[in-house]
């Protein structure tokens, strides 16, 4: 008979059984998670600042930060407004080296490698873009994504980077990302109780899936889904933000359906549209439902036996101990406003109560219209803008424009003059002045402002008159003779025809300080 190994025996069991405690394995999931996410928002910048909010962008940060030092008094009360780098540098170069420098850094963590300093240094470039990006950065995700990179900060060792370090992942934290998902989706559900009947009578998704911001490719799938289908969705959009959230802080397997509910909707969601990465996003809190003994099970056995290694040979750290309740006590204090909106009959969605974006007001869909609008702009080289002139559309990247053409998937990636239009289309252009910019760079063939758009109509010369018109738009029966995604109605001009000679628009431009 063979010696037993007495370590053998004693360490496995000691090995096993904490792994339904500990989170090594869940805080290595949410970091590689938060690092994707991180780069997709990085890329998205490096790609669509400059034409954006450059210095020869559609609506610059320049003249944007000028207007609220002006407003608020001066340069120092603007940044403890809105804390940004982009305070002190403003040039295209800064505005480059900031996304890249996040992208890189972004790259590192998805490869496994984080500190709390790597954190920080993306928290703040991604503050910094956001607190610059005007309307263009005005969605409930980028404070989602600043709360949640700010969390992340304190999950890691000060120094160490290794993907299991010596010390463990902070209980309080994992807290803290429960408490968002909480609030994120149980904000979701009430808004939707509140804030239009067709939740309430389990209807919304009647029309949801044909008017949401940017379809993709299966929209048009779940749009024509049998109506009772479609209620019973409904219910389950219920069961995930109202009901699920509730046990996010129960006992090991009720927290454990929670986590798995939430996130089967958010896959769904995923699936059924183009919402940037925010689905993503709020998949990575609801990660921290989950701890090393259901990773365990899922996760290849490599990864496991080195949770396991770093577990077993933990090294305490009590100033990290100390952080980890300092930062749950801010939070918490942090709360109270975001939990009282929570419960007001006045509740409202995706707001902050701090510079910082700390603790956010969450929210999606409270309403849902009941009708697609959307808006296309249209070039001409002719000289004359009657029925006799030949228009061309500028196709945009996802926003549906051509009726015969399939919406693409888009998502995690985002495109904000999509988005922005979608928005515009259910307005006018006085509620979005910074479309007649846009006009008057299409109509001088402006590359960066083309960059946002799928195609350039006129690649030899300028158009000489741009206009925009408002249709709308509703799903064609799929397999129909023609082959249409789309059936779509002219509603007429949303910005009359205008050429470089308007006097109207260079006015109106110069008054903006859009043109010198």
């Amino acid at each position: 008979m063979e010696p037993i190994n007495e370590t053998d025996t004693e360490i496995q069991p000691a090995i096993a059984e904490p792994m339904r405690l500990t989170y090594w394995l869940t805080r290595f999931m949410i970091l590689r998670l938060l690092g994707v996410i991180y780069a997709i928002a990085f890329l998205v910048a490096i790609n669509q600042l400059l034409p954006l909010i450059g210095s020869n962008g559609l609506l610059p940060v320049g003249i944007y930060f000028k207007q609220v030092r002006e407003a608020l008094g001066s340069t120092s009360a603007g940044f403890i407004r809105l804390p940004s780098l982009f305070w002190f540098f403003q040039s295209d170069t800064a505005l480059l080296t900031v996304a890249w420098t996040g992208f890189i850094l972004s790259l590192i963590v998805t490869a496994g490698f984080a500190n709390a300093p790597i954190l920080t240094v993306l928290w703040l470039l991604d503050m910094s873009i956001v607190h610059a990006g005007q309307e263009w950065y005005g969605y409930g995700w980028e404070i989602q994504l600043l709360e949640t990179g700010f969390l992340a900060i304190f999950l890691c060792p000060l120094i160490d980077m290794r993907p299991f370090p010596g010390r463990a992942p902070p209980l309080p934290i994992i807290v803290l990302f429960r408490w968002l998902i909480f609030r994120i989706m149980l904000g979701a559900g009430l808004i939707k109780l509140r804030g239009d009947k067709i939740w309430r009578n389990g209807t919304a998704l009647y029309y949801h899936f044909e008017t949401q911001p940017l379809p993709g490719p299966f929209s048009r799938w779940f749009n024509f889904l049998p109506r009772a289908v479609l209620k019973i969705g409904v219910w389950f959009n219920f069961l995930a933000e109202l009901a699920a959230p509730l046990f996010v802080f129960w006992p090991r397997l009720a927290r454990h359906i929670a986590a798995s509910v939430i996130i089967l909707f958010q896959l769904i969601l995923i699936i059924s549209g183009n919402l940037s990465f925010f689905n993503w996003l709020t998949i990575l809190p609801a990660l921290a439902g989950f701890d090393d003994g259901f990773w365990s099970k899922v996760l290849p056995q490599k990864l496991v036996r080195k949770a396991e290694t770093a577990a077993a040979n933990e090294q305490p750290s009590r100033p990290m101990f100390i952080t980890a309740w300092a930062v749950t006590i801010v939070i918490g204090l942090l709360s109270i406003q975001p939990a009282f909106n929570i419960l007001s009959p006045r509740q409202i969605m995706n707001g902050s109560f701090d510079p910082f974006e700390l603790v956010n007001t969450y929210g999606a869909f409270g309403t849902v219209g009941q009708e697609r609008l959307n808006v296309v702009f249209e070039g001409t080289s002719n000289d004359t803008t009657n029925n006799n002139a030949q228009w061309k559309p500028y196709l945009y990247k996802a926003l549906p424009v051509m009726p015969d053409k399939r919406p693409p998937q888009i998502a995690p990636y985002q495109l904000h003059l999509d988005w922005q239009m979608w928005f515009a289309a259910m307005d006018t252009p006085d509620d979005y002045p910074w479309t007649l910019n846009l006009v008057w760079k299409l109509l001088h063939n402006d590359r960066g402002t083309l960059s946002l758009f799928a195609n350039n109509p006129f690649p030899e010369k300028p158009p000489k008159y741009i206009r925009a018109v408002l249709y709308r738009y509703s799903f064609a029966a799929p397999g129909n003779p023609d082959g249409l995604w789309w059936i779509r109605e002219r509603l007429g001009e949303w910005i009359p025809a205008m050429s470089v000679n308007d006097v109207l628009l260079k006015d109106y431009l110069q008054r903006n300080e859009w043109l010198p």
